[in-house]
C-alpha cells in the first residue's frame, strides 16, 4: 500500500518508519529539514515542504496514496488547512490526528475519513490497566465490548475452561491463551484445556462482565 505522513514528531516518523517496516510504501512531509533528513533512508521518500499549502499537496499526487496520515502536533490551523486540501484533492482515506475534542469536530467537517487522539486513548489506556492490576493488555472494541489480556486470577489454576464455564456465567469467551510454559498461543483453545499460573488468558466480552473477572 502507498501512504503519505504529513508531521515528522514523535508520533507521526513513528508511524511512518513502523509502516516502511511493514514493506509499505511511505513518503514523509515535514517543514522541518533536519527531521526529514534523519528519516530519508527510513521511508521510501521524505519531502521537505509545507503541506498546508494546497499546490504543494497537488504536486505530490497525493490522491495517489491509499493513506493520508496528518499529524501535525500543535499547529491546528496548518492540520485543518491540510486535511480540507487533501479532501478537495480527492484522497481516499484522510486518518488526522486531534489535539482536542473540537479540534476533532472541525477535522471531521473539513473531509478527514477517520480521527484518533493518541493521547486521550493512551492515557484511557494507561488509566484502566493501572486501576486493574490483573490486566496486561486492554482493546476496546464497539461500545461496552472489550478485548483484555489478563493473568489468570487464582480461582482459575488447575481448572478447565469447561469448569470455570465463563461463556455461560459472564457471556466472556477466551479467544486464546498464551503458554510461557512451553511457549506458544493456543486460539479458539477447547474446553478441556487447564490453566496454569503462568498462562496468559485474552477474553473477549462485556466490559462489566470482564470487570467481575478482574475482581476475583
Amino acid at each position: 500500500m502507498k501512504f503519505a505522513v504529513i508531521g515528522m514528531g514523535s508520533f507521526g516518523s513513528n508511524v511512518a518508519k513502523m509502516l516502511y517496516e511493514k514493506k509499505h510504501e511511505v513518503l514523509a512531509v515535514d517543514t522541518d529539514k533536519e527531521k526529514i533528513e534523519e528519516l530519508k533512508t527510513l521511508v521510501t521518500h521524505a519531502v521537505h515542504m509545507d503541506a498546508a499549502v494546497k499546490e504543494n499537496l497537488r504536486a505530490l499526487d497525493i490522491q495517489e496514496m491509499d493513506v493520508v496520515v496528518v499529524s501535525l502536533g500543535p499547529e491546528m490551523e496548518a492540520s485543518i488547512l491540510t486535511v480540507l486540501y487533501l479532501h478537495e484533492l480527492g484522497a481516499e482515506r484522510i486518518v488526522a490526528k486531534a489535539l482536542t475534542e473540537d479540534h476533532g469536530k472541525i477535522l471531521d467537517a473539513v473531509g478527514a475519513t477517520e480521527v484518533i487522539y493518541p493521547e486521550k486513548d493512551m492515557a484511557i489506556k494507561t488509566a484502566f490497566r493501572l486501576s486493574n492490576p490483573n490486566i496486561l493488555e486492554y482493546l476496546p472494541l464497539l461500545a461496552g465490548i472489550d478485548i483484555q489480556e489478563i493473568a489468570p486470577p487464582e480461582k482459575f489454576i488447575g481448572k478447565s475452561l469447561r469448569d470455570l464455564d465463563l461463556r455461560n456465567k459472564f457471556g466472556i469467551q477466551v479467544i486464546a491463551i498464551k503458554e510461557i510454559i512451553p511457549e506458544k498461543t493456543t486460539f479458539i483453545p477447547d474446553a478441556d484445556f487447564v490453566i496454569k499460573d503462568s498462562d496468559i488468558l485474552i477474553m473477549m466480552g462485556d466490559q462489566a462482565q470482564m470487570d467481575k473477572i478482574n475482581k476475583l
